[in-house]
């Protein structure tokens, strides 16, 4: 009997799929937007459009049971290989100061359950009818109230040093367009402007069943032509282990923020008790920045990635190289691990 089950757990562990996580050593292509084997990734496009009074992001998971899971002889991956799957989606009106969320999840014990599917190249993302298609070099997003094409003003850029995080948090490699020109509609809404787009995959869910890193991240573009991309990573004690900064000029070149400082001005309090930092100062070697929330109650809790997250549209001026500069774009607060009424567990690590 013995014997009998220690095959059958040889036989499960050998179905596993072979997950790799992050190799600071080894910086990825801006090209590289194709599903990996890791144990988290995802697919995010944000924007803030103040002639519309509408900012949107839709984010797109894909994550592996944590193969470090064990009760026992029991590894909960042999029976939930994955990959799962998540959708969020969120429109803010500020003309009518409102937050719409809507989320979509799956989850089989082999494959999908239900129409989930990644595929490259040509990029393509579909959950249900929620899709981001890529069309030569623009894409297409379609997701529910959100129907819009983006079209990249600049190449893909990797983000210095390539990666978020730590070996104590976990690490995401990192790569974006970080300016896109945007039309279509969202929530009925004739709509132009330019948003972000993100892809960042690696294994911060190698710390196990509690959420591995907490952060504070700001897309930014600047009056000038300029972007510029924000990252605080904490661990789960609250304790800041990594700053990363990046700017990329209008010609989209890349370079590291040098001297980067991100210190919290202003905090809200959510109504379930979490805090949020929305007011920041910014400093970094010829870059003086304030930024400012457009809206305070823009917490989201997720039933699908069990993550408690502030994400909404940011305004700021300052000065950016000797000249002054007005900011705008969409930041993110990650709170910690959510679970819903009614749900099991802890939180997936997630954006």
């Amino acid at each position: 009997m013995r014997l009998w089950l220690l095959a059958l757990l040889v036989a499960l562990a050998g179905c596993l799929p072979r997950l790799q996580g992050v190799d600071p050593t080894r910086l990825p292509s801006p090209e590289a937007w194709g599903p990996h084997s890791a144990p988290l990734e995802w697919w995010y496009v944000s924007g803030y459009l103040p002639e519309n009074g509408l900012a949107f992001h839709w984010a797109f998971f894909k994550a592996y049971a944590p193969q470090d899971w064990q009760w026992g002889l029991f590894r909960p991956a042999f029976l939930f290989p994955g990959p799962y799957h998540a959708s969020h989606i969120a429109i803010t009106d500020l003309w009518a100061d409102r937050t719409h969320f809507e989320e979509r999840f799956d989850f089989r014990f082999d494959r999908p359950w239900g129409d989930s599917l990644v595929r490259y190249p040509p990029l393509y993302i579909a959950q249900d009818d929620w899709h981001l298609v890529q069309q030569g070099e623009a894409y297409l997003l379609q997701a529910g109230p959100i129907q819009v094409r983006l079209t990249p003003r600049k190449p893909a850029v990797v983000h210095p040093p390539g990666y978020s995080g730590t070996a104590e948090t976990g690490r995401m490699y990192y790569v974006s367009f970080t300016r896109l020109g945007l039309e279509g509609h969202i929530a009925g809404r004739r709509v132009q402007g330019e948003a972000w787009m993100d892809h960042q995959w690696g294994d911060q869910l190698s710390s196990g069943a509690t959420l591995g890193a907490l952060w504070d991240w700001f897309g930014l573009h600047l009056s000038d032509g300029t972007d510029l991309m924000l990252y605080r990573v904490r661990n789960t004690k609250g304790q800041v282990v990594q700053l990363a900064g990046s700017a990329t000029d209008p010609q989209g070149r890349v370079r590291e923020l040098s001297g980067l400082k991100m210190t919290p001005l202003e905090s809200w309090t959510s109504p379930g008790g979490r805090r949020y930092d929305l007011s920041w100062q910014v400093e970094a070697e010829g870059l003086e920045l304030r930024l400012t929330p457009l809206r305070r109650e823009q917490e989201l809790l997720t039933a699908s990635t069990r993550v408690a997250y502030w994400e909404g549209p940011i305004t700021g001026s300052g000065s950016w190289q000797g000249q002054p500069i007005q900011a705008r774009g969409m930041g993110e607060f990650v709170a910690g691990a959510y679970t819903p009424p009614g749900f099991p567990g802890a939180g997936l690590n997630g954006r």
